[in-house]
């Protein structure tokens, strides 16, 4: 009688480890966050979750809906928890702490070829980290300026191309040009200034992050990282040609004021369009201009959408068969549309549907080819030292609170302190 009840016991104990993953115990389930949040972006990742399913019995997926605002906290709890999604949706600028913490798991030998050559390597190298992959990058934006048409046919001045952006200097000429009586040439929405200054800097040889042949990341602001910080700086303290209300807005903020013609132009993502088509008033003309170009030309760092799995899933090569149907080229088109953004595939990237001049797509397609991985994408510690010395840094100096030195000072000074502690 023990024997039978022992063996019972044991036979119970197997079926329990193998729920969900051996023949008749159902399909697997992988949960999939997704942080779609464009209507016609949630629209489209929704059908090909449920195009997935319904070709796929043995492997299902299941949609759950994140926040962009909140992922980093979100993600480092349910890993610490063991709650995990098995397919992360992300930024490659937030992935460095989570590959090294071993949250992740490296798909350097799970993705497939096609998927792996179709990406170019620049592109690859924003998810790679230790000479493994933790990451798919799928989609990117370049920041572009937004021009008030009207404003800039009347004024004559030239209009750049993505052939031949203006410089810097030429673009802080224009903006005093184009401002007074109230009006501003430029209005910058700096509520979250530190990818968009660094980024931005690319173009003029800044880096500001540098690694030495031990692996090890100091900051070092040079000559090339000061140009757009004092561009900016200069327009709104000594040009008054960049409006100083902006510098606490976000993006969606400004846009009103740019609709009622207080602004010529703003910096934005390229995405923004999909707010513009809808909130314009009617009889409004706008222009997407290529952002401004420095000693490295049109370059500016970006730091694509990512898909990565979570190195506690169980089905990691099903989770990776899944990556692969979403970003087909045909599929990553669809994404690529639905959030207004850019495909990094290059199949995807010549689809005649994102080369039209309705909505100025052409002119972000044409500037894809001098994107490059952000200066910060593989710094440890990076969010750390964004919010607790950066963030505040450039706000206090573009406000004229500080000078160019003490902002040198406090990046390098007070940023280095941070970074070490993620070298140790």
């Amino acid at each position: 009688m023990r024997a039978r009840l022992l063996a019972l016991v044991v036979l119970l104990l197997l079926a329990g480890c193998s729920s969900g993953s051996g023949p008749g115990d159902g399909p697997v389930t992988l949960r999939f966050q997704s942080l779609a949040w464009q209507e016609e972006s949630v629209t489209a990742v929704r059908e090909l979750v449920a195009q997935w399913n319904a070709t796929h019995a043995d492997v299902k997926v299941e949609y759950v809906q994140g926040g962009w605002d909140s992922v980093h906290d979100q993600l480092l709890t349910s890993f610490e928890g063991g709650e995990a999604p098995d397919i992360i949706h992300d930024a490659s600028d937030d992935l460095a702490d989570f590959a090294y913490g071993g949250y992740l798991a490296d798909l350097t030998d799970l993705l497939p070829a096609g998927l792996k050559s179709d990406i170019p390597r620049r592109s690859w190298e924003t998810t790679t980290f230790g000479g493994r992959v933790y990451g798919v990058p799928f989609l990117q934006e370049p920041r572009v300026l937004v021009a008030n048409a009207t404003w800039l046919r009347r004024s004559g001045v030239r209009i750049p191309t993505p052939g031949h952006p203006w410089s810097w200097p030429e673009f802080r000429q224009i903006t005093r040009r184009l401002s007074g009586d109230g009006k501003y040439g430029v209005a910058w929405p700096l509520k979250e200034p530190v990818s968009a200054t660094l980024n931005l800097s690319l173009s003029a040889g800044g880096r500001l992050f540098h690694r030495d042949a031990d692996g090890d990341v100091t900051v070092r602001f040079e000559a090339g990282d000061a140009v757009v910080p004092r561009t900016v700086h200069d327009q709104i303290g000594a040009d008054r040609s960049a409006s100083p209300t902006t510098l606490g807005s976000g993006g969606s903020d400004i846009l009103p004021g740019f609709f009622g013609g207080r602004y010529a132009m703003v910096p934005l993502g390229f995405s923004y369009r999909q707010q513009i088509v809808q909130q314009a008033p009617e009889g409004f003309r706008w222009h997407v201009l290529p952002a401004p170009a420095g000693a490295d030309g049109p370059a500016q760092g970006v730091s694509p959408q990512t898909l990565s799995v979570a190195a506690d899933s169980r089905h990691k090569k099903a989770a990776v068969a899944f990556l692969a149907f979403l970003l087909r080229p045909e599929n990553m088109v669809r994404l690529a549309l639905g959030d207004w953004m850019l495909p990094t595939g290059t199949q995807a990237l010549a689809d005649p549907a994102l080369h039209t001049a309705k909505d100025d797509w052409a002119v972000g397609t044409a500037l894809a080819a001098y994107l490059r991985p952000a200066p910060a994408q593989s710094v440890r510690g990076y969010p750390e030292w964004k919010d607790k010395v950066a963030t505040p840094a450039f706000q206090e100096y573009y406000s004229g609170a500080i000078g160019l030195d003490e902002l040198r000072e406090r990046l390098e000074k007070d940023g280095n302190l941070v970074l070490a502690r993620y070298q140790r």
